[in-house]
């Protein structure tokens, strides 16, 4: 089964579809944590999470597009699933923190950050296997 057919089977359901709807939803709250930011709290905090959760959105949906043509696709879909959820959990505590003033879930941000990176680096390693599996 090719990573395309793995899509279109999983269309309604499943990782792919989650990676689009998620995405869609990172990319919205990051654009009204942005409006936040301008225009009602002025936060370089809020800034940055609203910044980090757009550019990952966009970056996922870049992964699942690459998914869709490489080996290993369900990989690259985990890789963006672990992406998204890392940035939302960066950005959500963030958000919250800055919002409310209530810092109960502060742990969450280290976390995000560094499941963050850990995504980027499968990224790198994905890409690498992908490109020794073509020799």
């Amino acid at each position: 089964m090719s990573a395309r057919d793995e899509v279109k089977e999983g269309a309604p359901a499943g990782a792919p579809f989650l990676i689009l709807i998620w995405a869609g939803l990172a990319g919205a709250a990051g654009a009204a944590l942005s409006a936040v930011a301008a225009h009602k709290v002025e936060s370089p905090a809020l800034a940055a999470a609203a910044t980090m959760l757009t550019l990952h959105a966009a970056a996922a949906l870049g992964i699942f597009a690459i998914a869709v043509r490489l080996d290993r696709p369900r990989l690259w879909f985990a890789t963006a699933l672990m992406m998204l959820a890392a940035v939302t959990l960066f950005s959500g505590e963030i958000a919250f923190h800055t919002l409310t003033g209530n810092a109960a879930f502060q742990m969450l941000a280290p976390v995000g950050g560094s499941l963050t990176i850990l995504s980027w680096v499968a990224v790198a390693v994905l890409a690498i296997l992908s490109a020794l599996g073509k020799r």
